[in-house]
């Protein structure tokens, strides 16, 4: 099933086993990845979650679609360069670091 961990990161895979501190195991796990409209799975295998950076664990339905029709997959590499894109347009103007340039003193 999906959880979700507080740094944002979606994780899909099957539970095998959580403690009373919810700590969990899961197999065959992945990390879903979405930008705009592009998502893409990436594998991570058996993967321990400590239950303090849960928030939330589901489970996922047969009968539904995990995802919109609209959605389409894509590789890794696409998706980071997507996940950029997204971060760059979000960036309000002016935030980013500028140079400063500085008239010489000298003369």
């Amino acid at each position: 099933g999906p959880c979700l961990l507080k740094d944002g990161r979606k994780l899909l895979g099957t539970l095998r086993s959580f403690n009373k501190f919810a700590n969990s195991v899961f197999e065959d796990t992945y990390v879903r990845v979405i930008a705009g409209n592009r998502y893409c799975d990436i594998p991570l295998g058996l993967y321990v979650i400590r239950g303090e950076t849960l928030v939330l664990i589901g489970e996922l339905g047969t009968d539904k679609e995990e995802l919109p029709s609209h959605m389409t997959h894509v590789l890794p590499l696409e998706i980071r360069s997507a996940e950029k894109a997204e971060r760059d347009a979000s960036d309000p103007k002016g935030t980013k670091a500028k140079r400063i340039e500085f008239p010489n003193m000298d003369d």
